[in-house]
């Protein structure tokens, strides 16, 4: 079994790059064999991406590309399982993908994967009955009864506040230690992102490009965007600057208000 972690440039694995993996390699007979690997990505590590994984371009700029060494992590994964936390929704994509561009096929048929977040997920679960066993040492017969997980809720925060002394006391504080939206996103979901007080385009191939300039020179991807399935708040700003307006970035509380959740 071959234990994966990844660092990169990104989440998304068609457009970013592996800038280190780590493998621990177990075999049948108790042996352990490691091997880290660092890469030149060929691209830019965004300044947000580095704060998280402390890897810059300056520290891989000499190092060699995923593809320079690609057949060699190949033999050395052949007949493995796998393993990882997060494997199946992050890093084997991104390995995927690497390989790909490498022109290597890594064939998943027969290849047992083991995800450690599926079993912590499976075993811990993290909706509001678990939260209110956790918190309030309650049993939570009401759920899904509107008023009964609201007053569960409550319940929950209550307990949260004396658990966590070091937990903001004031509704400001706790919404910014709730929020998970990039302070750089221009909309809710960031499709697009402020660079230089400027809006861009923050996903596929023109991601990184000005929405200002591509409306003076490919306005026609700016009206795919407006046809598309994109959310609204990032229409109206697409839209407006189409029209040669000026667009007001979203506040960070709205944002989060708008992004919705998904049901309990």
């Amino acid at each position: 079994m071959a234990i994966l972690d990844i660092e990169s440039t990104g989440i998304n694995p068609r457009q970013d790059r592996i800038v280190e993996l780590a493998i621990i390699k177990l075999h049948p007979d108790g042996r352990r064999e490691t091997r880290v690997q660092r890469f030149n990505p060929e691209m830019p590590i965004p300044p947000e991406v580095a704060a998280i994984h402390g890897i810059r371009d300056e520290d891989v700029v000499s190092c060699p590309t995923f593809k320079a060494v690609a057949a060699d992590l190949f033999r050395f994964l052949h007949g493995c399982d796998l393993a990882g936390y997060n494997i199946i929704r992050f890093d084997l994509p991104m390995l995927i993908e690497e390989f790909e561009r490498a022109s290597l096929h890594l064939n998943l048929d027969g290849v047992r994967v083991v995800d450690a977040q599926r079993i912590f997920h499976k075993r811990e679960p993290r909706d509001l009955k678990a939260a209110l066993a956790f918190y309030c040492n309650e049993l939570h017969l009401g759920a899904h009864g509107a008023e009964a997980d609201a007053l569960a809720t409550l319940r929950v925060l209550e307990g949260q506040m004396q658990r966590y002394s070091d937990l903001p006391r004031d509704v400001e504080g706790l919404d910014r230690y709730c929020s998970l939206r990039d302070k750089s996103w221009a909309d809710r979901e960031g499709r697009l992102k402020w660079v230089n007080g400027e809006v861009t385009i923050n996903f596929g191939r023109k991601k990184g490009e000005f929405v200002r300039t591509l409306a003076k020179e490919d306005p026609g991807f700016l009206k795919w965007m407006l046809r598309g399935d994109f959310p609204s708040d990032t229409k109206d700003m697409v839209r407006q600057i189409l029209e040669g307006r000026t667009p007001h970035p979203i506040s960070a509380a709205l944002s989060d208000q708008l992004s919705g959740a998904e049901p309990e």
